[in-house]
């Protein structure tokens, strides 16, 4: 089993929550997002994330608005 690379991972965690157990922890954040029927930050631009609605209908609006490299 591969060890859990939090340090690499923060290079790409865009998550603004200031309190987040999770940052850099990509397997528990996935799994907590999921189990809430939501996605984690770094699927979503810097502004959008900021809004803290990680919801699935907001991915998608963002996507069809935005394509896919924001």
């Amino acid at each position: 089993m591969r060890e859990c690379n939090t340090e690499k991972n923060m290079t790409h965690c865009n998550c603004s929550y200031g309190s987040c157990s999770r940052k850099g922890l990509c397997c528990d954040c996935l799994q907590y997002h999921r189990q809430k029927g939501q996605l984690p930050a770094c699927y979503f631009p810097d502004d959008v994330e900021k809004t803290y609605d990680r919801s699935i209908d907001t991915f998608v609006r963002t996507y069809n608005e935005r394509g896919r490299w924001w």
